[in-house]
């Protein structure tokens, strides 16, 4: 049998042009679909489903990705996805990394209405308020799959979910739990208090602290942290709707904790709370 040929060679093909403007937020938001780059990426991509259709469309793999990571491209066919073999120029066409790994998957918006996301009665939410670096934003989504959270919520004035850099930073969770896009912050806030859901700011300036917080045995109930902009926070009026304002203690010299890494102090510190008050399922279902 002849060695495998790319079957796209040139930038210029029209599959290969509509895959790449895909960076840009107006054809994400006018198509729907967004490029999910690098093999966890497509990997999740590929197991995944959006309703009834399979979440993964298309896929370009070089000719070396293809034998590296075959498992992958035969999960992408597997889920009905088309996959083309693709020059190394193309790949590198399409992607938005200075280093592409060799795959770059096309996939369906995924995202989950608020309203379903309130009706499975989470009990930890991430809600990013006016978070606008894509990366921090991958990163808070991936902090909190990690600590068992059951959904995050990006309001309306924070970046695309579908960035391709929020996407690469959330390596893989953007696929794991529901992600709610497009809500007003005064709206989310409402809502989850209205289902019972304890809504707490994340802020150094918080008149409470988390530490003291676990120690008086208050964090084992449904929670919502909402997480502000990296520059300048929370505003007052976003801090005034929820239930308290909380800081996370700064016990060294550091003048502060950046975005990501506060989320993930609150997010387990909350889900440790709920696994010790037998409220809070496990990742391991046990």
């Amino acid at each position: 049998m002849p060695p495998a040929t790319p079957e796209l060679v040139s930038p210029r093909s029209p599959r290969v042009l509509a895959a790449r403007r895909l960076a840009k937020r107006n054809f994400r938001g006018k198509d729907r679909l967004f490029l999910a780059e690098g093999p966890q990426a497509v990997r999740e991509a590929a197991g995944h489903r959006t309703g009834d259709a399979a979440t993964l469309v298309e896929l370009f793999t070089t000719l070396e990705a293809a034998e590296r990571y075959a498992d992958i491209v035969g999960a992408a066919r597997d889920a009905g996805a088309r996959v083309h073999l693709a020059a190394e120029q193309v790949i590198a066409d399409i992607s938005t990394t200075v280093t592409p790994q060799g795959l770059v998957g096309v996939c369906r918006f995924l995202d989950t209405p608020f309203e379903e996301v309130l009706a499975a009665r989470p009990r930890l939410v991430a809600l990013l308020a006016n978070v606008r670096d894509p990366g921090n934003a991958g990163t808070v989504l991936r902090c909190a799959d990690a600590a068992g959270a059951e959904a995050v919520v990006l309001t309306d004035a924070s970046v695309d979910v579908y960035n391709p850099k929020a996407v690469r930073a959330s390596v893989g969770s953007l696929f794991h739990l529901p992600v709610a896009v497009g809500v007003p912050v005064e709206h989310a806030v409402q809502a989850l208090r209205d289902a019972g859901v304890r809504v707490l700011a994340a802020d150094g300036a918080g008149d409470r602290d988390l530490d003291d917080e676990l120690d008086k045995g208050t964090m084992g109930g449904p929670t919502a942290w909402v997480f502000g902009n990296e520059a300048w926070g929370l505003p007052e009026e976003t801090r005034a709707l929820t239930d308290a304002v909380v800081r996370v203690p700064i016990h060294g010299k550091a003048e502060s904790l950046n975005l990501a890494t506060a989320a993930a102090v609150c997010l387990y510190a909350s889900a440790r709370a709920q696994r010790a008050s037998g409220g809070c399922r496990s990742v391991t279902g046990n």
